[in-house]
């Protein structure tokens, strides 16, 4: 259940900040060997602020602490110390039922390398989330149907993964991603496995998405890929090295 008692993200005034969907304050994520030290410092105190509707790209070098972001920017993991606020609950504070629910119902992910089920068609796949919400069936298919006519795929909802492109998978994990109605779209290198037009399309529609008001975090390794962002923050040895905004 959530708890409705936590922490509000608020501003320097100590006013909440209606617009800030996720802070992170003084994150620190190590990594531990079996006698107790410390094997990694993953991040070593970052604080960001990620305003409701950012289109942000994270770049980096291998192990500068971008997929320990993402793992913690996406309930996937917690910090060692330090706070995190995601629409005005504290995470890092959270019981596992509460992250296991918000990560649920806030928290919509697109993965590299697509990770649909193959067993099942893309109808299905998209509904998945909804199901482990206990959403009525009714309900789950009224709202996957929507979401794959979104990234135009209506006219393939019987089809199985195997039957499509890698593109077309793709859009197929977009969807799912969307079902929810999350808060932010967590994207890890989501077009890595894409040809380039394939690829250009794909961000198409991340494009189409912010311009309707979505916060979209994206890692990528790519500097064009980064350049259609509005925001582009890099990491280095766990720390925030640049956060820029180009309009």
């Amino acid at each position: 259940m959530v708890n409705t008692n936590s922490r509000r993200m608020k501003d320097d005034t100590g006013v909440l900040n209606p617009q800030c969907v996720a802070e992170l304050r003084g994150v620190r994520k190590d990594y531990f060997k079996s006698d107790g030290t410390v094997m990694v410092e993953a991040l070593a105190g970052i604080d960001l602020t990620l305003q409701r509707g950012d289109y942000a790209a994270v770049m980096g070098a291998s192990g500068s602490g971008k997929s320990t972001l993402m793992n913690i920017l996406g309930c996937l993991d917690r910090p060692t110390t330090g706070s995190y606020f995601l629409d005005g609950t504290d995470i890092a504070s959270a019981d596992d039922e509460t992250i296991s629910t918000i990560r649920g119902r806030k928290i919509g992910f697109v993965f590299q390398a697509f990770n649909l089920i193959p067993a099942m068609t893309i109808l299905e796949n998209v509904e998945v989330p909804l199901f482990y919400q206990e959403v009525h069936r009714h309900v789950r298919i009224e709202r996957a149907r929507e979401k794959l006519k979104l990234v135009g795929l209506s006219d393939r909802l019987d089809h199985r993964p195997a039957e499509l492109s890698g593109g077309q998978q793709q859009r197929v994990a977009i969807a799912r991603a969307l079902v929810t109605d999350p808060s932010i779209i967590l994207a890890d290198e989501p077009t890595g496995n894409l040809d380039t037009t394939t690829g250009e399309a794909i961000l198409s529609i991340f494009d189409d998405f912010h311009d309707r008001g979505l916060t979209i975090i994206m890692v990528t390794h790519e500097p064009e890929v980064a350049a259609r962002c509005e925001r582009v923050i890099t990491l280095r040895d766990g720390l925030v090295e640049t956060d820029t905004r180009s309009r």
